[in-house]
């Protein structure tokens, strides 16, 4: 299902943390799969000089996340701007379907903190906000079939949900939390 530097990046992600002194934030987050990624940069000589990022998500944001931050390092803050959500994908060898939107959070959040450092930079970067997400019109993290009018069960592979408790996400009935329960440790 994934790749195996999609594995590699989970495994061991590259750059995460926080830059107290960072010259831009960015962050970004989908209410409908719950991924919340927070990019911080410093700049010197209109070139990226370090990033990191925080991220609360799916082993595939974790992993989009780090590659997102390897990919522009160095970088001018114009070619971290040509970044694409389809370059990230490539990069980690491709992503399953119904985990392209993380690939666009990656790149979006690396944009949006370039945008802040260049509208003003030296902001505070937000704390995450508690997600609130229902599944409507979303994939089945399981079987990628379509779940249309969340009803507790993926009519494709008959997997039955359940809220998360913990992070509201939601998740297999009687299983452990993939976006909390894996993600706790390494955010």
């Amino acid at each position: 299902m994934y790749s195996e530097k999609v594995m590699e990046h989970f495994m061991d992600p590259k750059n995460v943390g926080v830059l107290k002194d960072a010259d831009g934030v960015g962050q970004v987050g989908n209410p409908v799969c719950g991924d919340m990624m927070t990019f911080y940069i410093k700049v010197k000589d209109d070139h990226l000089a370090a990033v990191k990022f925080q991220t609360f998500g799916c082993g595939a944001a974790i992993a989009v996340s780090s590659i997102v931050s390897e990919m522009a390092m160095g970088k001018s803050l114009d070619e971290a701007m040509k970044i694409t959500n389809q370059d990230v994908a490539d990069e980690l060898g491709g992503l399953p379907g119904n985990k392209m939107h993380c690939s666009n959070l990656g790149a979006d959040a690396l944009h949006t903190a370039i945008e802040d450092y260049r509208t003003g930079g030296k902001t505070e970067a937000k704390p995450l906000p508690e997600k609130k997400k229902k599944a409507t019109d979303l994939s089945c993290p399981y079987c990628d079939g379509p779940m249309e009018g969340f009803e507790g069960v993926c009519r494709t592979c008959d997997v039955e949900f359940e809220d998360c408790p913990d992070c509201g996400d939601i998740k297999k009935k009687g299983a452990e939390c993939p976006h909390c329960g894996l993600t706790k440790p390494r955010v």
